[in-house]
């Protein structure tokens, strides 16, 4: 019986050793904030579609980098946080280019978590639904560094909360300003992070520059996949 007790120890310990062999990265994406950068690389830019399974292979490449000791870096949970209109408020539109954002994200693995828009038509919740989940999905330990996508300084406390329980944080970041649209990261959240990266950077910097043509993805001919943006009905 002492044996077969030892024999399942040493069974639990060379699991936990497996475990540690993966860097298990959970990203996080604010959803409007996101797809306000693809209409500015794809219709300002024109650059291309902005496209999730390149942009998670920076972000393990990334971590890779700033997390030292595992063997393997793979992004096991993503999920997705905006606004939604109903049907009878958007846009025929606003409703196909909504279809084909879930069809993207359902290819990416990554969940959509939709929060109703209010009567304001504005988004409202959002950054709590992306807190909870990732607060969530790093307690229950399933985790070992969480990625933000946002520039939200309201995600500052969800950023401690995290490495206080021995969770790193990375915020993943815009940085564009072109007629009325401007992204950026607040400061006090680039300052709560463990690790940021700026994408816009990326383009600037030599020995990154075929990562970053990497992210995107030229549509065929006459095929549109321009994105409603957020605020608009």
């Amino acid at each position: 019986m002492y044996r077969k007790a030892l024999e399942s120890l040493d069974h639990l310990k060379g699991q936990c050793t497996m475990d540690k062999s993966i860097c298990r990265i959970g990203v996080f994406y604010d959803g409007s904030y996101f797809t306000y950068a693809q209409h500015h690389f794809y219709a300002d830019r024109k650059l291309g579609w902005l496209t999730f399974q390149p942009f998670h292979t920076m972000i393990e490449n990334f971590v890779r980098e700033k997390e030292q000791g595992y063997s393997n870096y793979r992004v096991v949970y993503a999920g997705w946080y905006q606004g939604l209109f109903p049907s009878s408020q958007a846009s025929e539109k606003q409703l196909h280019n909504e279809r084909n954002r879930h069809t993207d994200l359902m290819h990416a693995g990554i969940e959509p978590k939709y929060v109703p828009m209010s009567q304001s038509q504005r988004e409202k919740g959002v950054d709590v639904a992306l807190a909870v989940d990732a607060l969530q999905t790093g307690l229950e330990g399933k985790t070992d560094i969480s990625v933000l996508v946002t520039g939200d300084g309201d995600l500052v406390p969800l950023a401690r909360a995290l490495m206080k329980h021995g969770i790193r944080v990375a915020v993943v970041y815009f940085e564009y300003e072109v007629g009325p649209y401007k992204s950026f990261a607040n400061e006090r959240l680039l300052n709560a992070c463990n690790y940021t990266l700026n994408v816009n950077e990326l383009e600037r910097e030599r020995k990154s520059q075929g990562t970053f043509r990497g992210l995107f993805w030229q549509p065929e001919k006459g095929a549109s996949r321009e994105p409603s943006l957020p605020d608009q009905a």
